[in-house]
């Protein structure tokens, strides 16, 4: 059995060197990028057993997405498809005043088109846990089916679902979110969910605390997490709320933090640990990610625990 499965769209990531601009630069990097495959990778390098299931055009450009998540210790469980295009995504690094552009180049691409039956919905039921994020809904209507089919087949199994609404403005609209997202809710057990698209997305007021607790409430989850970007994150669980705070850190790279917090906290969750571990876990993953360029935290436990062990070192002084 799987510990971790998770779905949806991975992009390759193309960067010019930092403070360079796309018209102009002779060099491109390349890395795997997506929502669910990030929280794959740091899952998977903190000890879970995770796998990562799409549908990728069988192209030089989709092998390149599978091979850059399995040098991470990811399964790849993939839909190979003659049809439709590898999804990519420029970013430009900037300093004030620019700061950084993304640039999405997903149209057409052949994740768009999966369907259940063509996915591994076998491997989802017998997993631990299945994950996938609001962006995927958000790419086709078909995908937006099929996410709600594969909430549905892990929930019926018994599998503990997690989903990270993960708004996203260039794919649609916070009235057109709220309507899937909340038709996809009643087969979640664990949200996760930025403080920010709680209250413009969700439509929720109040305090991190109460706005978990009303979404806990009217959804029925099992466990909310509400992130808070600098003043940390919140879990309300089983009645309980647990804070973290944000654990200060040097910022290379942003992208892929809140999936190297997810991947961490369910990694050990998976293991058993209590939902404050798991936070605490979520934070230190999350504070080494932003030190790594790249989308995925390419970390190991060692270092997670040495964070954890300065941190508490800080706040015996």
């Amino acid at each position: 059995m799987t510990d971790l499965v998770t779905f949806g769209e991975t992009m390759v990531r193309l960067s010019p060197p930092d403070g360079e601009r796309l018209e102009t630069t002779d060099e491109l990097e390349f890395r795997a990028a997506g929502a669910e495959s990030n929280v794959a990778v740091a899952a998977a390098r903190l000890g879970a057993d995770a796998a990562w299931t799409s549908k990728l055009p069988d192209s030089p450009l989709g092998r390149r997405v599978v091979s850059g998540l399995r040098r991470h210790g990811v399964e790849t469980d993939v839909v190979w498809s003659d049809e439709g295009r590898q999804g990519t995504y420029y970013l430009e690094h900037g300093g004030k005043p620019r700061g950084s552009n993304v640039i999405y180049d997903r149209a057409g691409a052949a994740v768009t088109t999966a369907e259940t039956d063509e996915l591994p919905v076998e491997r989802v039921r017998e997993a631990d846990r299945f994950h996938t994020t609001g962006i995927t809904p958000a790419l086709s209507e078909t995908l937006e089916e099929t996410t709600a089919d594969l909430l549905a087949a892990a929930s019926e199994a018994g599998t503990t679902t997690s989903f990270d609404v993960n708004y996203r403005s260039k794919l649609w609209s916070p009235e057109s979110a709220r309507d899937t997202l909340e038709s996809l809710f009643p087969d979640v057990d664990l949200l996760l969910v930025a403080e920010r698209d709680a209250r413009e997305v969700l439509g929720r007021e109040g305090d991190p605390e109460e706005i978990a607790a009303g979404l806990a409430d009217e959804f029925d989850f099992e466990t909310v997490v509400v992130t808070r970007g600098e003043e940390g994150a919140l879990a309300l669980h089983d009645g309980e709320t647990y804070e973290q705070p944000a654990i200060e850190t040097e910022t290379l790279d942003p992208i892929g933090t809140g999936d190297a917090f997810l991947g961490a906290f369910l990694s050990r969750r998976i293991a058993g640990d209590s939902v404050p571990t798991a936070l605490e876990y979520g934070s230190a993953t999350a504070a080494l990610k932003r030190t790594i360029p790249g989308d995925v935290a390419v970390v190991t436990r060692e270092e997670v625990e040495s964070v954890l062990a300065e941190e508490g070192d800080e706040i015996s002084r």
